[in-house]
């Protein structure tokens, strides 16, 4: 299982699926992240937390424990 916080910098991954319960999950879908879109990684903090990244046309920022959560392919 590939997630989003594996992906390399400059590179582009569809979601596949999200983990997580309640609030977390929803947090996370409120952002844009759902099943479905592509998402491009543009920066990686230097501890590797946070990580930013371009969904649906603009800058999101999301904590490494997070990514953890968001499946790719």
């Amino acid at each position: 299982m590939k997630t989003l916080k594996d992906v390399e910098i400059g590179q582009t991954a569809v979601v596949k699926k999200l983990h997580g319960e309640g609030p977390t999950r929803r947090r996370i879908m409120d952002m844009g992240l759902t099943k479905g879109v592509e998402v491009f990684v543009r920066k990686v903090a230097p501890l590797g937390d946070p990580i930013e990244l371009t969904v649906r046309g603009y800058e999101l920022t999301v904590r490494k424990a997070d990514a953890e959560n968001v499946e790719v392919e």
